[in-house]
C-alpha cells in the first residue's frame, strides 16, 4: 500500500490533523477492559495520533505504517512525548498475517481514517488471531473531513477544491453511515460483538488550520507545486474569509468488534 504520504505531507499531516480527546481513549480501554499488561497495535499509524496518547493506558503500543516518513515523524512525536514504550513497524493491513510469529495475546488493535485505504474484510480476520480473549479492533473515525462539513465554510471550501481538482469532491474517507455499516458487517461477519461508541466536541479552526488540513489529506504527488501554492492558498482563504469564525463540530466514532 503505497499512498504517497511522505515528503512534505508528512509534516502537514503532523501538525494539522486533529487529535482525539481523551474521552475517545476511554471509550478504547473500556470497550476491551485494557490494562498495565496489554499491548496494542495501531495500524496505518500515521504520525502517532493514535499510537503516542494510548501508551498511557497499556504497557506497549506498536505502530505500524507503510511509509517510512511517516515513522519517523512519529518516533519524534513519542520522544516529544517523553513516551518510551511506543515501537514502530514499517508495513500495511496485508502485512498483519505475518505478525503472528512476532506479536500475539494483543490487547487490541486500532485503526483510524486509514481503513478506507485497507481490504477491511480480509483485515479483519487477519486481526482475530493476534488477540488475547476479549480483546478486539477499533475503528477509530475522527469526524468528516474538511470539504464535506454541514457549515458554510466547509461549502466555500469544497467549492475552491472541486474547481482545482476539476471534478466534485465526495470521497467521505470511510467517515459515512454507510462505510461504517460495511465495516460493523464485517466484524459480525468474522465473528466479533459489536458495538458503538460516540465522543462529540466542537473545535474552532483557524485558516491556517483549513489549508493545513487540506495539505495533509494530499498525496505528495497532488500538492501543489511552490509556484501554484500561493494562488491556490489565496483562493482558499478569500472563499472561506467571510464564513469566519471557523467552528467545526466533530463526532468521534468508535466501532468496536470484541474477540
Amino acid at each position: 500500500m503505497s499512498l504517497g504520504f511522505s515528503g512534505e505531507v508528512t509534516e502537514f499531516y503532523h501538525r494539522f490533523r486533529r487529535g482525539y480527546p481523551p474521552a475517545a481513549f476511554d471509550a478504547i480501554a473500556e470497550a476491551f477492559a485494557l490494562g498495565e499488561d496489554d499491548v496494542v497495535l495501531d495500524l496505518g499509524c500515521g504520525t502517532g495520533q493514535l499510537t503516542v496518547p494510548m501508551a498511557a493506558r497499556v504497557r506497549a503500543v506498536v505502530g505500524m505504517d507503510p511509509s517510512p516518513d511517516m515513522l519517523a515523524r512519529a518516533r519524534r512525536a513519542a520522544a516529544d512525548a517523553g513516551v518510551t514504550t511506543a515501537s514502530w513497524l514499517l508495513g500495511g493491513d496485508t502485512d498483519v498475517p505475518a505478525l503472528g510469529a512476532l506479536l500475539s495475546g494483543l490487547g487490541a488493535v486500532t485503526v483510524g481514517q486509514a481503513l478506507h485505504w485497507m481490504d477491511h474484510g480480509a483485515l479483519f480476520a487477519a486481526v482475530k488471531p493476534l488477540l488475547r480473549p476479549g480483546g478486539g479492533i477499533a475503528v477509530v473515525t475522527n469526524g468528516s473531513p474538511l470539504w464535506l462539513q454541514d457549515s458554510t465554510w466547509s461549502q466555500a471550501l469544497r467549492g475552491v477544491l472541486s474547481g482545482w481538482f476539476g471534478q466534485p469532491l465526495t470521497a467521505t474517507c470511510g467517515t459515512d453511515a454507510a462505510s461504517q455499516g460495511r465495516y460493523r458487517a464485517a466484524l459480525t461477519a468474522c465473528g466479533y460483538t459489536t458495538e458503538i461508541r460516540t465522543v462529540a466536541y466542537t473545535g474552532d479552526l483557524t485558516a491556517d488550520a483549513i489549508v493545513g488540513g487540506v495539505y495533509s489529506a494530499m498525496g505528495e504527488d497532488q500538492l501543489p507545486s511552490a509556484e501554484e501554492r500561493p494562488a491556490f492558498e489565496n483562493r482558499i482563504r478569500t472563499a472561506i474569509a467571510p464564513h469566519a469564525p471557523f467552528t467545526e463540530p466533530v463526532r468521534v466514532t468508535i466501532l468496536t468488534g470484541r474477540a
